[in-house]
């Protein structure tokens, strides 16, 4: 189950773009984010160089950490403090990161929060919490007469209708909207990016992918 999009504050910019172009979320599972890295911010973290932003430990109550995360996205929202994010592990009890220019923003952010502990001296680096990232299955997306885009083989850049999924398989069966012939065509659903949702039964309106 992803992270529901409602969860992450769009006011900070395009900082969530990147991950949804490739498809990449946080799993539920592990972590609950209020907002993702762009492209350009993971290359610069990875090759060390100079970037405004930067990673801090916030040292919680144990089993506190989703409560202390809504809190301090409550705070920045309401006196627009300059924080990028906020992230919880799952995995990691007593721990919430906060992604900022510095750390007396976080400090603003964080003081007078229930269950905060401390802020950790020192940054961390994307390296230290990328394993927390995981990539989900383009095919866990899909569902039939969605509209799609391939983008791989003899049929890339056209777009299709996904008439059939076989998620054991990871294969999605296609009906080609640009061709003069209805043959389904059935490709690996790596292939495919998502364009259009399918109508939903309850309200009959489009979802946007």
């Amino acid at each position: 189950m992803a992270v529901n999009k409602d969860m992450l504050p769009r006011h900070r910019g395009s900082w969530i773009d990147w991950f949804h172009h490739k498809n990449v979320v946080f799993d539920a599972t592990a972590w609950h984010c209020f907002h993702c890295w762009s492209l350009e911010g993971k290359n610069r973290m990875e090759q060390h160089e100079e970037f405004p932003t930067k990673i801090f430990a916030i040292k919680t109550t144990t089993g506190q950490e989703k409560n202390v995360a809504r809190l301090v996205a409550a705070k920045v929202e309401m006196s627009k403090v300059p924080i990028k994010a906020i992230l919880v592990p799952e995995t990691l009890r007593g721990y919430v990161f906060i992604e900022a220019e510095g750390p007396h923003f976080v400090e603003e952010a964080i003081v007078g929060i229930k269950h905060v502990r401390s802020r950790i001296p020192g940054i961390v680096t994307f390296s230290e919490i990328e394993r927390y990232i995981v990539k989900k299955p383009i095919i866990e997306e899909l569902n039939e007469n969605d509209i799609v885009e391939v983008t791989g083989g003899p049929f890339k850049g056209m777009r299709a209708k996904i008439t059939r999924i076989d998620r054991t398989k990871a294969e999605v069966t296609l009906e080609l909207l640009e061709a003069t012939f209805t043959l389904p065509i059935t490709v690996n659903s790596d292939y495919v990016k998502l364009v259009e949702r399918t109508r939903t039964e309850s309200s009959g309106e489009t979802l946007n992918g």
